[in-house]
């Protein structure tokens, strides 16, 4: 035991490198980052968004953040499957911890997002977020865009996103129209996987709905991506909903099948050509979760985006 130490979100000396918590102890930053508001030396920054002001079901998302970091505890120490290396050993990575939202004034809202985001941007680092519900991603979108111009967007989800609303709303279901209209996101290049619902409008962006996920196979999804979207820069935002109830039920509009997180995992393993600029995991309600199912898969698509990260940073 001499050559462990506990509490690595707060002790760590160096922001590379695996922790020795054990799974079932310790302070709970995501994946055992140091948790730091200093992210010059930072390759990527965890930055958690607490907020649900905009669900049109079932409150609970601002939950979502500590979930998926409680549930991210389990994949430090050992080489991350399926990327067979220790993330974080040539990777530096931070925690930043959560924005700091008024519950009472949510206009403020995507204003506080985007500002946080666009600090953190402005740095360099690869942004990887936590909601909270989808809302987030509209801020989160424009702070991207400010640096990078108009991204393609992946987006996994069993809801299209595109209802109409004002310019004003604080609404989850309509972030893809306002970036569609704002010329935020590249709807030509755009995909959504996993679509369960019906929706007014597509603003032409692809779609694989869920009987077509079905029956495709992983290999062939991911190559309808890539050859989709192409070399265009890319955010990749991920709704915890696109995987059927079974695989995460904890989650505010839960659609009835959907695809497993095996499937969608060994998608996500083989994005690795896409030019990801920024990602986010959204949507987890851990009150309507049980044993953890859907914080886990929360904290895995977290994982697998930063093993994306890894590995090509690896490359340069």
């Amino acid at each position: 035991m001499a050559s462990k130490s506990i509490d690595n979100a707060f002790t760590a000396r160096t922001v590379r490198g695996a922790a020795t918590d054990p799974t079932y102890a310790g302070a709970l930053s995501f994946m055992r980052r140091r948790y730091s508001k200093e992210i010059d030396d930072a390759d990527a920054v965890i930055l958690g968004i607490p907020f649900d002001a905009a669900v049109s079901n079932r409150p609970g998302a601002r939950f979502g953040p500590q979930a998926i970091r409680r549930a991210s505890a389990i994949f430090d120490n050992d080489p991350q499957y399926p990327f067979s290396r220790d993330l974080f050993e040539a990777m530096a990575v931070v925690d930043y911890g959560d924005v700091l939202l008024d519950y009472g004034n949510h206009q403020k809202t995507p204003g506080l997002i985007e500002a946080e985001a666009a600090k953190i941007i402005s740095s360099g680092a690869f942004l990887l977020s936590l909601g909270g519900d989808h809302f987030v991603t509209w801020p989160l979108l424009k702070a991207h865009a400010a640096k990078h111009g108009p991204l393609a967007l992946v987006h996994f989800d069993a809801h299209q996103d595109t209802w109409d609303d004002d310019d004003e709303r604080i609404d989850h279901g309509s972030f893809v129209a306002r970036a569609v209209r704002e010329g935020v996101i590249d709807a030509d290049h755009s995909i959504q996987i996993g679509i369960r619902t019906h929706a007014p409008e597509d603003f032409g962006i692809k779609i694989l709905h869920g009987h077509e996920v079905e029956d495709l196979s992983a290999q062939a999804i991911t190559e309808t991506i890539l050859a989709h979207v192409g070399n265009r820069p890319v955010y990749l935002t991920f709704d915890i909903d696109c995987l059927d109830p079974a695989f995460a039920p904890g989650t505010g509009t839960p659609v009835a099948g959907g695809p497993s997180s095996a499937k969608i995992l060994s998608v996500l393993r083989k994005l690795g050509p896409l030019d990801i600029r920024g990602a986010d995991v959204v949507e987890v309600a851990p009150a309507y979760d049980h044993a953890d199912i859907t914080a886990i898969a929360g904290a895995t698509v977290a994982m697998y985006m930063l093993g994306l990260t890894a590995e090509r940073l690896a490359q340069r």
